[in-house]
């Protein structure tokens, strides 16, 4: 692809009104992106783009620069892989809808680790101590099992899934909804910094400049699914977007995985509606590769949580002992702690604290503990 081409599909990328659809439909009738864009008013009209879209594109091609647009990428460090590409990721490119472009920030020079297998992670942005721990397993096995791990930056499950990808040394992909150029969520910009600066990636189809208007996530949530053998929905609610992903990737023919939580938990009914709609049950990581006919034999299951080590057991006494075992095998809150152990409050207080800063249990928020 010549330099004028790949300015074309890019000024179609900036152009609001002609998605992925539209955009190989102009392929195929003009034979390319250039003959699109400098096409003949009449012609646009034949082609059924309607009156009031080619009104809008005359006057955007009237004005778009694509040498200062292609210096601008440059200049904000952001590469540009075109569908046409060896370099585009091929899972991408299998679905109907693949974007014309990408836009891709990552340290690394060659875009090819685009293509490596990836599962997504996605899930509630309200997430429970129950949903942090499950998301942490599971995306600790998957990264064990050498995959990569993509999600969308969002707050909540998103969020835990990078850092766990990252904490355990896998390559990790958040998906964005707006310009590479405006971070969303604005408070997660130092973590897309870490992805980039651990060689990983945050990638969008959306040009700069673009805002994250809620219109854009359900286009967004396509591409996580596009780039993975399987979406994961380790806890959501009814109407969380991770279900617009997870039926995403049910149309594209991937897998779709769900991790059953506490019946009395709202943020557990989305994955139950999706058991129920046949998404595969997930107890253990290995359910996930079993599918995926991938290695299993030295991942966790997501049933059994982190246990305390035989030394530090040895090291606690007492009521610090009695503490641990109880949150062994789930997590608890601390008002439950104090009716099984009979405990006055404040006591109990000092000792979780001691515990925590100790290292041995984790304090998840909301008065909720569990072994770290």
């Amino acid at each position: 692809m010549d330099l004028e081409e790949k300015k074309a599909w890019l000024a179609f990328s900036v152009f609001q009104g002609i998605g992925p659809v539209r955009f190989k439909l102009l392929l195929d009738y003009f034979g390319s992106a250039k003959r699109a864009f400098v096409a003949p008013e009449k012609s646009l009209r034949e082609i059924g783009l309607g009156e009031k879209l080619v009104g809008n594109f005359l006057s955007f091609r009237q004005s778009f620069d694509g040498n200062s647009y292609f210096l601008r990428l440059e200049q904000k460090g952001i590469k540009v892989t075109f569908a046409e590409e060896e370099n585009y990721p091929k899972l991408l490119k299998e679905i109907a809808d693949s974007p014309p472009v990408l836009y891709v920030k990552s340290r690394q020079r060659e875009l090819g680790f685009l293509s490596k297998k990836a599962v997504a992670v996605v899930g509630t942005r309200k997430v429970t101590a129950y949903g942090r721990q499950v998301t942490e397993i599971i995306t600790e096995g998957l990264a064990g099992a050498g995959l990569m791990i993509v999600s969308g930056l969002a707050r909540g499950v998103d969020r835990i899934a990078h850092e766990t990808a990252l904490l355990n040394g896998s390559l990790t992909i958040a998906v964005l909804g707006c310009g590479l150029d405006l971070i969303y969520p604005p408070e997660h910009k130092d973590l897309a910094e870490r992805i980039v600066a651990a060689g990983g990636a945050i990638i969008s189809e959306f040009p700069l400049g673009m805002q994250a208007v809620p219109g854009n996530f359900p286009a967004r949530n396509r591409i996580i699914s596009g780039l993975s053998l399987g979406v994961v929905v380790t806890e959501a609610a009814e109407d969380s977007g991770s279900l617009i992903t997870a039926s995403c990737a049910a149309e594209q023919g991937r897998e779709v995985f769900a991790v059953p939580g506490p019946i009395t938990s709202p943020l557990s009914a989305g994955t139950a509606e999706l058991i129920k709609k046949g998404a595969k049950l997930v107890n253990g990581v290995e359910d996930i590769l079993e599918e995926l006919n991938m290695e299993v034999s030295k991942v966790s299951k997501v049933s059994k949580v982190s246990k305390v080590s035989k030394v530090s057991k040895e090291e606690l006494a007492g009521d610090e002992l009695k503490i641990v075992e109880i949150l062994e095998n789930e997590n608890q809150h601390i008002d439950e702690i104090a009716r099984k152990l009979k405990i006055e409050s404040g006591r109990l207080g000092s000792i979780l604290s001691i515990l925590e800063l100790r290292g041995i249990i984790k304090n998840f928020g909301e008065g909720m503990y569990g072994i770290k």
